[in-house]
């Protein structure tokens, strides 16, 4: 049975010390807006940034209060309020920070991370135009010509 386990990664540590350290890695980010971090770190710490950005889109008191809670700092939280009542992230519906691979560390042979909060707005992707049916109607066009050719290659025959 699994009572009293978190989800998420362990990170090599106990609970108390796996939480301090995506408390003060969450906080690093924001302040930051990229850090240099090791992979497993990284994706552990996207399950910390994404809510509190979440929570800075809705802008009540209760999610301010809840961000507080999970990082710490009231200044902090106000200023990624402040970014979010701005729109920083208005047209995006997750997806707030991007991981870039660096490749490995000298000493431990760790995959290097950077991980960054998306500032850049959302580009939509122009639609795809009716590609099956294109190469459906192509194909029918060409057994149509070639049973052309071959009505014409018989009466050319008889």
């Amino acid at each position: 049975m699994r009572h009293n386990k978190k989800k998420g990664l362990k990170l090599g540590t106990d609970t108390s010390h796996t939480k301090a350290m995506k408390k003060s890695l969450a906080k690093a980010l924001f302040e930051n807006d990229r850090i240099k971090t090791t992979e497993t770190r990284a994706k552990a710490l996207r399950s910390v940034v994404e809510p509190i950005i979440t929570w800075a889109k809705k802008g009540d008191l209760h999610s301010r209060r809840l961000a507080i809670a999970k990082l710490g700092d009231k200044n902090l939280v106000a200023e990624i309020f402040d970014k979010a009542d701005q729109g920083m992230w208005a047209d995006r519906n997750g997806g707030y920070t991007r991981i870039m691979k660096l490749g490995t560390r000298k000493g431990d042979n760790a995959e290097m991370v950077i991980i960054e909060l998306v500032t850049e707005p959302v580009v939509k992707k122009a639609p795809k135009k009716a590609a099956a049916p294109k190469k459906v109607a192509e194909k029918v066009e060409a057994a149509e010509e070639t049973a052309e050719v071959e009505a014409s290659a018989e009466e050319t025959a008889e």
